[in-house]
């Protein structure tokens, strides 16, 4: 516990399993409180009771969609009602859909870029007075697949390579405004996203979910896959003033899977 964050004020988003409550979970256990959202209430006031009882940190509970700019505008007033302020934000909300492009609709297409790449856009612009104030951070939880196109997963692709191309862009607006800005690219982690995926390339392929599982690793030549912590681990360092000096990159945490240079 580096105490690093002390008594910062850290918003994260999708927060309620998965990447998202262990980023949680590490920022406050640095020193931080937060406010966690998502739109499952029941699942988000267990995380936010776990992790109090667990840091002693401040967590308060945003219920909302995202999707919506009447979603993001509502989390905006109430963080600002209730902290009065906002040191870090890390936006980690956002499930896209895999499956065979010629059987997915423009919905699925705009209910992907809703939640994750609009939401983005929208709480950096809401929060963004507040993060100049403050010399603050914004982590923006991306994926490789901005890196790999895949044709089963094509809706997630664009839009992780849509926000890569936004964080890089927004990050050079952080330097003028001294704003930490940065990216991270979980590859394939051991959440209910995750096993979503695997029972969708099970069907397609007509095998087994451990037989997909047997075969990513064997494809990617990676130990294992990865794990929340992992994840968490490093976006608690990119907010931390350790970091200061990292602007504008991107870092995969995928155990060495993507092959790119980039």
């Amino acid at each position: 516990m580096s105490k690093e964050l002390q008594s910062k004020v850290a918003l994260v988003t999708g927060a309620s399993r998965g990447i998202g409550r262990a980023i949680a979970d590490l920022l406050a256990r640095d020193g931080c409180d937060c406010i966690v959202v998502a739109r499952t209430e029941k699942m988000l006031h267990e995380v936010a009771q776990h992790i109090t009882t667990q840091s002693g940190r401040r967590v308060e509970v945003c219920v909302q969609d995202l999707s919506t700019q009447k979603g993001c505008t509502a989390l905006y007033d109430q963080t600002m009602q209730q902290f009065g302020t906002l040191d870090i934000l890390v936006n980690n909300a956002g499930a896209t859909q895999g499956g065979s492009f010629l059987e997915q609709d423009d919905v699925l297409w705009e209910e992907g870029f809703a939640l994750k790449f609009y939401a983005c856009v929208r709480l950096c612009r809401l929060f963004w007075p507040q993060l100049q104030k403050n010399r603050g951070t914004v982590v923006n939880v991306v994926g490789t697949f901005a890196r790999t196109p895949d044709p089963d997963f094509m809706i997630g692709g664009a839009v992780n390579a849509a926000m890569a191309n936004f964080t890089k862009a927004l990050s050079r607006l952080g330097l003028r405004d001294d704003i930490s800005v940065n990216a991270v690219y979980p590859g394939l982690t051991e959440t209910n996203r995750v096993e979503e995926i695997f029972s969708m390339q099970a069907k397609m392929r007509g095998v087994s979910e451990d037989q997909i599982r047997k075969d990513i690793l064997q494809t990617e030549g990676i130990h294992r896959l990865g794990r929340p912590t992992d994840v968490a681990e490093l976006v608690a360092f990119l907010c931390s003033p350790s970091a200061r000096h990292i602007q504008g990159t991107a870092i995969a945490v995928d155990g060495g899977a993507t092959m790119s240079l980039y």
